[in-house]
C-alpha cells in the first residue's frame, strides 16, 4: 500500500519498465544502492558514534556540508524534538549539545530562526573524544 502522497506503480509496470528502459533500470539501482548504503551508514551511526557526534552529523547533513566547505543555513525553525528524533536521543541532550556548539561558534542561531553551520563543527564528528551514548 502507497504512503500518503508517495507516487504508486503496479509491480508489472515497474518490471516491464525495468527490463525494457536500461537507462532508468540503471537510474534506479543507482537509488537503491545509495539508499541502502546511507542507511547502513545511519546504522553504524547509531550503534557507535555519541549522541553528541550524531546531531553534528545531522546539522552538516541538514545544511549540506562539503559541498563547498562554508557556512551553510539549515531548513529555519528546526525543533530540538525533530532534531532528537533524527538522531534517536532525548530534546534535553539536544539542548545541551546545541548550546555547546553555540559557545564554541560551530552554529549560529539567525534572528529568523534559521541555523547556520559553521565548518569547525565537523571536528566534532571526526575527533574519537566527546560524550557517550
Amino acid at each position: 500500500m502507497p504512503q500518503s502522497g508517495a507516487p504508486w506503480i503496479e509491480k508489472a509496470l515497474m518490471a516491464r519498465t525495468l527490463h525494457e528502459q536500461h537507462d532508468f533500470s540503471e537510474l534506479f539501482v543507482m537509488h537503491l544502492l545509495s539508499r541502502n548504503i546511507r542507511y547502513e551508514a545511519d546504522l553504524v551511526d547509531q550503534l557507535f558514534n555519541s549522541s553528541e557526534k550524531r546531531l553534528a552529523r545531522m546539522l552538516l547533513l541538514l545544511a549540506h556540508f562539503g559541498k563547498e566547505s562554508r557556512s551553510e543555513t539549515v531548513v529555519p525553525r528546526v525543533s530540538q524534538d525533530n532534531l532528537a528524533q533524527m538522531v534517536g536521543t532525548t530534546r534535553s541532550r539536544v539542548s545541551h549539545f546545541m548550546n555547546k556548539f553555540r559557545e564554541l561558534g560551530f552554529i549560529d542561531y539567525s534572528d529568523s530562526g534559521g541555523l547556520t553551520v559553521h565548518s569547525g563543527l565537523l571536528s566534532v564528528v571526526l575527533n574519537d573524544g566527546g560524550e557517550q551514548h
